[in-house]
């Protein structure tokens, strides 16, 4: 079958693979990779990952103990590469064929990123997973994927997130708050929205990337999107 995208950049975060708290979730992750297996085996297209490390690592727990905010940072960054592993060892379970790529060179567990290394992986056939944020710190993982999603050349980035996308108020304690269906970057970046940071709509915007912010604990959005069919919010040019 035919995607509606040649090549898709899948970001995850940490939160999501603990199902929302600390460590992992059987089910989640399990889940995720059967929807990657699917997507891979339904449709022609190329899929790479990026994944947080808040599940393992949060930067605010170690100011809480006095650890300053660029250790912090490296520190979170390892914990991506924790979670890059635990999802290839999933994938590779369910029979496909993997490649960890870290910013932050660990030679014995994962390949050292180089971009061209990376888009003939993707050529092969392998599901790429990005490591290591951008390797350096102050840059978010939402950052990271928007990064790693240009060099690429995806022609667009796909943000699994818990909620069904972009609201302007935080669904979980406002009942009144509204889904957008659409925004373009400016309107993102003026309304104040948080599902991702300002840098990364802002690097997206400079290129013209399209960002959906979906639900990706609920099956079959991610064969949904790339089918071509509507779901979560899309934030473009």
């Amino acid at each position: 079958m035919k995607s509606k995208y040649k090549r898709v950049l899948l970001k995850l975060s940490g939160e999501i693979l603990g199902g929302g708290g600390f460590g992992y979730s059987r089910e989640v992750i399990h889940s995720i990779a059967d929807e990657v297996k699917e997507a891979k085996e339904e449709f022609d297209v190329d899929i790479a990952l990026v994944v947080g490390g808040g599940n393992i690592f949060r930067g605010r727990d170690a100011s809480r103990v006095g650890i300053d905010e660029t250790t912090g940072d490296y520190m979170g960054m390892l914990a991506t590469i924790m979670n890059a592993l635990a999802l290839q060892s999933i994938l590779e379970q369910k029979g496909l064929d993997t490649r960890v790529m870290s910013a932050i060179e660990v030679r014995s567990v994962a390949e050292f990123y180089i971009r061209r290394r990376a888009i003939r992986h993707l050529e092969k056939g392998r599901v790429v997973i990005f490591a290591g944020g951008t390797g350096n710190p102050l840059f978010s993982t939402d950052t990271a994927g928007t990064l790693r999603a240009i060099e690429i050349g995806a022609d667009v980035l796909l943000k699994g997130s818990k909620v069904d996308g972009v609201y302007d108020k935080d669904p979980d304690s406002s009942s009144d708050a509204r889904r957008y269906e659409e925004l373009t970057y400016d309107e993102y970046i003026r309304k104040n929205l948080q599902v991702m940071d300002a840098t990364a709509i802002t690097l997206a915007r400079e290129h013209n990337l399209p960002v959906i912010v979906f639900d990706i604990t609920r099956r079959g959005n991610l064969l949904k999107l790339l089918s071509g069919e509507k779901v979560g919010t899309l934030i473009r040019p």
